[in-house]
Formats: C-alpha cells, structure tokens, sequence
C-alpha cells in the first residue's frame, strides 16, 4: 500500500516575525494558529478529555462569573500586540473590552487545558507571555487521571501562584470572582 503525501503552501513570509495580518491569510483547516511574538504556533484539534474538562470547566466559570463580564472557550483572538494573538483554551473578559472579532487587550482570566502537544507551550511560553501582558489570572487544567488545576496571579508585576488542587479537594479562589471546584469534576 503506498501513501501519497500532499505539500501545502499557504506562502508565509520568511526572514521577519509573523503579524497578525500573516495570520488572518492562514487556512481555516482546523487547526489552532497562534502568534507569539512573531512566531507561529501550530496546534492539532484537541482529544476527547481535553475537550470534555473543557466543557464542564465552561459551565462552571460561566455560572459563576459576575455580570460585566462574559466568558468564551477557542477559538476566539486575544490580540496582545500586532505579533502577539493568542486563543486561549477559555478566557474570562470585560463585555466592554471585546469587539465583534477579538479582545484587544489581556483577559480578566486566561485558562489552558493541557494536552500532550501543548503542554510546554501553555506552561511556560503562553504563561509568559501573559504575565508580561498583565494578565491578572491565568489557570491551567490538567486533566490526566483525577484532574488539577493550578492558578496564578499577578502580584507586584510577576505571576504567583494562589491555587491549586488535585483529585477531589476543591480548587477555590476569591480573585478575579469567587468560585470552588474539584478538578475531579471536570475529567471524571
């Protein structure tokens, strides 16, 4: 049996950083394009399990947002710089702050659910390149076996961490709104 493999060229520049324009020309082909500081960043659709913690984290935050602010999972733009567009896995915003097409400014919230393909990419270059844009909160979801959340907040300028559970204790914090979990909840 032989396989045929098919070369695409979406003709992206090379010798300078991406834009966000470069990234609007991409395909829509189902995959997650994200820009971080001039560099693409690929991602395949995520499995099952991300997907189900996804969902079930969705419904919990949404529930528990106060009004003014509203809640979207990925694909939605979060625009940090003309070389900077990220779509996090769920993000947490101002109704004031967002337009038709993207948020323009750093969530209230930024939450990654980690899947093998991007779990450097979330904790440490995604992390980053939040906390420079003062993002106020930025979680991270583990859903392998009983589940975990860890959480992070800026505190004099540099992200510390507030929060985290495992399993079945509960996962609370008062900041950037009131809300209690079990990371089991969300992969169980």
């Amino acid at each position: 049996m032989s396989v045929m493999a098919t070369e695409v060229s979406i003709g992206l520049p090379r010798g300078r950083a991406l834009t966000r324009d470069d990234l609007a020309a991409l395909p829509d082909d189902g995959h997650r394009y994200e820009l971080l500081d001039g560099v693409l960043i690929v991602s395949p659709s995520p499995v099952m399990r991300h997907q189900r913690a996804l969902a079930r984290l969705f419904r919990i935050v949404d529930d528990a947002r106060p009004s003014g602010l509203e809640t979207f999972f990925a694909p939605f733009d979060v625009v940090l710089a003309d070389d900077t567009v990220m779509q996090p896995d769920l993000l947490v915003a101002r109704v004031a702050d967002l337009t038709e097409r993207d948020l323009p400014v750093a969530p209230v919230l930024a939450v990654e659910v980690l899947s093998p393909s991007t779990r450097r990419v979330d904790l440490l270059l995604k992390k980053e390149r939040l906390e420079r844009a003062a993002c106020a909160h930025y979680w991270v979801v583990d859903p392998a076996d009983a589940g975990a959340v860890t959480a992070w907040a800026v505190v004099d300028g540099a992200y510390q961490q507030v929060a985290h559970a495992e399993g079945d204790d509960v996962f609370a914090v008062t900041a950037p709104f009131e809300i209690g979990f079990s990371p089991a909840a969300l992969v169980s």
